[in-house]
């Protein structure tokens, strides 16, 4: 049985295939439908995060998850196409938040000891405050919180956490200016 280490212990992986199963199939039905079809593809969203969305929530598929169930959102978020969201550590999104095209927001990754790299998984989750704005093609590795009205430019990789109202940018992510 593979584990998955969390910054509060460790866990078996029970049932994790069915939901990974699960998840592909709700994406593959969520990205075969119109961008006109608004209702519907919220509705998918709601199935497959299992989690009601605010009428305001706007998605252009396609988008991909590992999970579903471990997503969070706020109100009036937007999520260009292509996004990846592996939420097995969890991923909460905050009010007005708008995400680019092709981000990938990572919450889990394997142990770095190669005796139990195939044993098991990381995981952490990631926050991402109220009105931040990421850029297309940025990546948000496992435990990082972004603070709110904060930017993240495009192509970033963020592996720490990002102050409030901060610009950050390259790899690794750098806070390069405070904003407002």
């Amino acid at each position: 049985m593979a584990k998955i280490w969390t910054d509060t212990g460790v866990a078996e992986l029970h049932g994790f295939r069915e939901r990974v199963e699960q998840a592909i199939r709700m994406t593959e039905r969520l990205n075969a439908l119109p961008y006109d079809d608004r209702e519907a593809i919220r509705a998918t969203w709601s199935e497959l995060t299992g989690q009601p969305v605010d009428e305001t929530f706007n998605l252009i598929p396609p988008v991909y998850s590992d999970h579903g169930i471990n997503i969070r959102l706020g109100r009036n978020v937007f999520i260009n196409q292509g996004c990846r969201l592996n939420d097995i550590g969890g991923i909460g999104i905050g009010d007005e938040v708008m995400i680019g095209p092709d981000v990938s927001l990572i919450t889990s990754g394997h142990p770095v000891d190669p005796r139990t790299r195939r044993a098991g998984i990381t995981a952490a989750p990631i926050r991402i405050g109220r009105n931040v704005w990421i850029g297309a093609r940025a990546m948000i590795l496992q435990g990082v919180t972004v603070g709110e009205d904060s930017v993240i430019g495009a192509g970033a990789i963020v592996t720490s956490d990002i102050p409030p109202s901060t610009l950050a940018v390259g790899v690794p992510a750098k806070v390069v200016r405070h904003l407002g």
